[in-house]
This record gives C-alpha cells, structure tokens and sequence, in this order.
C-alpha cells in the first residue's frame, strides 16, 4: 500500500496514515468486528487483553487468506471509554506494521456484552495469488 498524508493538512494525531492507496491488481479481506474473547470464551478484564485478542483473531482470519496483520490498510476500532483508548493504541502500535494503515477510531456507547470494552474491524489488501490449476482443468480430455 501507499501511505497518503498530505502536506497540506495536519499530520495524524498518532500512529495512523490520512489514507492507504491500493494498487491494481491487490485482492481485499473485509474481517467483521473482532471483540476481545478468547476460543473457549473467556473474556480478559484489561482493554489492552481484549485489543490484543482481537488482533490474535484477525490475525487467524487474515491467515485463512494467505495475509498477514502487515497487509492491513484500514482499521475501524471502537471503545466504549476515552480511558480505553490508551490501552486499544498500544495493541494496534504493537501489532501492526510500517507504514501505518488507514484507521478511525471511535468512542461508542457499549457492545452485545458489558464485559467488551473493545472491536476492531479491518480491511486487508495483498497481491492476487496465482490460482493452482483444479484437477479437472489440468486433466486431458478424451
């Protein structure tokens, strides 16, 4: 991707680019929002936990598509407290890579459970995989 940040506007207020070109040819992963629980269903008291969560289950789900947390070129997150932000930041500085994708972030007023203090959505973008061919269309034909 290439990082758009405008010399004629504001600098970003942290670690975040104005906006992410994506080049032709790139395929997309939209992943819904991840909320911080684990597998078995435990959900971690700390914003931070569950922000580190989300990005463990993103990172699952990118990997479905043979993309990693460094193919991100947009990220949606959602609080539902200024004081989580902090923590949300951390994860998102300590997961993902250079140059820093795209990303809004947002205080909302709660989740499904009262216990989620965190969701973090993305879009991911990587160069087209070349298609193994199937076996019915690498068969001969009689």
């Amino acid at each position: 991707m290439k990082p758009l940040n405008p010399s004629s506007i504001r600098a970003p207020f942290a670690r975040y680019s104005h906006g992410c070109e994506v080049p032709a040819g790139q395929r997309l992963v939209l992943c819904s929002g991840q909320l911080g629980i684990a597998a078995d269903g435990t959900i971690p008291e700390g914003v931070r936990e569950q922000a580190d969560l989300c990005f463990a289950n993103i990172t699952a789900i990118l990997a479905e598509a043979g993309m990693t947390l460094k193919d991100i070129v947009r990220i949606n997150a959602y609080v539902t407290d200024r004081a989580h932000m902090k923590g949300y930041m951390e994860s998102r500085d300590a997961h993902v890579g250079e140059p820093p994708p795209a990303s809004t972030l947002m205080i909302v007023s709660g989740f499904t459970l009262p216990e989620f203090k965190v969701e973090i959505e993305v879009v991911a973008a990587a160069p087209e995989k070349r298609r193994k061919p199937t076996r019915a269309a690498t068969a001969p034909k009689f």
